[in-house]
């Protein structure tokens, strides 16, 4: 097995992929008993500058990052932007880790929920740490260091992002949470961070004020829900300034006016995100 570019695993195939995005076809985890393709998009400087590391930013829901054709419900624009942030001077390596399907609510949960089920986010982090990260940086020239290592992810993909940062701080040094699903069992991560001492490092958080605003076929206690997201998304970035974190700096909180919960709010947020989490200070 080996890297493959994106456009000759997907020939003859439309996508909207652009730049340097290479595949790893059916990446077996022993910790969750599956497999899936590896997504890795490179920077445009990558074949240039030979003596380079990068920093790696793995993120959540990668079929919805880079090609419209295979996202859920619109594609981020990951590659678009880093394209575009890469003349700016911001650049890294982004690691897209395709969900699981019918179990990517076990795999980006930590906890069980009465209702929802859940609970294998320790494999799910461990499946990263121990198959995903080794293989990138066999392969890859990646700076390793904690500070140049982050997750970000969306909704439960945010979930678990928070989760990774505090809870293995020794190997997350940055995390983007966007309308991170905080409702999750009760609100049980919320609790647990307000227990925990502070972690080293950035943290990008955001929300809509209009999250619940979903179509009508969603069903109301969906609804309720994602505007519940909202206001635990406000009490976070709350509880961790008081805990030290500084504004602008360890952290960066938007919530935007009459954004919903889906791919296109997150994808106008990203540029942002990118420029807290990987630009200079």
């Amino acid at each position: 097995m080996s890297w493959q570019q994106y456009n000759v695993v997907h020939r003859g195939e439309p996508h909207t992929v652009v730049g340097d995005v290479q595949v790893w076809p059916g990446l077996e985890s022993p910790q969750l008993g599956n497999s899936r393709d590896l997504l890795v998009y490179l920077p445009p400087s990558y074949w240039q500058r030979q003596a380079r590391r990068y920093p790696v930013l793995y993120m959540h829901d990668g079929q919805n990052l880079f090609d419209e054709l295979t996202s859920f419900a619109g594609e981020w624009r990951v590659d678009e932007t880093m394209e575009a942030l890469a003349r700016e001077g911001i650049e890294a390596i982004v690691v897209g880790v395709p969900n699981s399907g019918t179990t990517r609510i076990d795999e980006y949960t930590p906890y069980r929920d009465g209702r929802h089920g859940g609970g294998k986010g320790d494999a799910y982090l461990r499946f990263l740490l121990e198959t995903v990260k080794p293989l990138v940086d066999r392969s890859f020239r990646t700076d390793t260091s904690r500070a140049a290592t982050g997750l970000m992810g969306s909704s439960l993909g945010g979930l678990i992002s928070l989760y990774g940062f505090f809870f293995l701080p020794e190997q997350f040094g940055f995390v983007g949470a966007m309308s991170p699903a905080l409702w999750f069992a009760r609100g049980r991560l919320l609790r647990e961070i307000g227990r925990r001492p502070p972690i080293l490092g950035r943290i990008y958080l955001d929300t809509g004020t209009a999250e619940g605003a979903e179509p009508a076929k969603m069903e109301a206690w969906h609804r309720t829900l994602l505007s519940r997201s909202s206001t635990l998304a406000g009490e976070l970035y709350e509880l961790l300034v008081a805990k030290g974190y500084r504004p602008g700096h360890d952290i960066s909180y938007v919530e935007e006016q009459d954004a919903a919960h889906n791919e296109s709010f997150w994808a106008a947020r990203l540029p942002g995100a990118m420029r807290f989490l990987l630009g200079e200070r």
